[in-house]
């Protein structure tokens, strides 16, 4: 499931789901949701995305600003996804072994289309005001506020 919620100028987006995979899913067709009926998304063409950070929430707040760079850079709408969430080992610049958690998405969508997509807002970048990327109650919840 996903939706919106309530902030003063900007836009909340928030996906849940069993899994926080599942949950970074449905946020991501929440922010999609913001500029455009997904419903006129057809899954014609798949991109794959591998990010990775320092925690969750970075996770979410750079995958969701990459979906948002595609968009405009590559003119790309994305309406399905299929996220698998890990962690990995990396070195930094200065010898240190640091735990990383990585996202690979599959975005699943097609070249926007003036006259099929009937656009409703463009999105500024996804921001880290009500940053939530875990679990609460036994449900996954990934959500931050969206600049409008």
């Amino acid at each position: 499931m996903h939706e919106h919620f309530e902030h003063q100028a900007d836009v909340g987006v928030r996906g849940t789901g069993v899994t926080l995979s599942q949950a970074f899913e449905e946020c991501a067709v929440a922010l999609t949701e913001i500029i455009v009926d997904t419903r006129t998304i057809m899954p014609k063409k798949s991109h794959l995305l591998e990010l990775n950070a320092t925690d969750n929430g970075a996770l979410l707040v750079s995958f969701l600003n990459e979906l948002l760079f595609i968009k405009d850079k590559k003119k790309m709408f994305y309406s399905k996804f299929r996220i698998k969430l890990g962690k990995e080992n990396v070195v930094d610049p200065s010898g240190n072994v640091k735990e990383m958690v990585t996202l690979k998405a599959t975005c699943f969508g097609e070249k926007i289309n003036r006259n099929k997509h009937a656009l409703r807002t463009d999105p500024k970048a996804a921001t880290y005001s009500e940053l939530f990327a875990g679990e609460k109650n036994g449900t996954f919840i990934a959500q931050c506020v969206v600049d409008v």
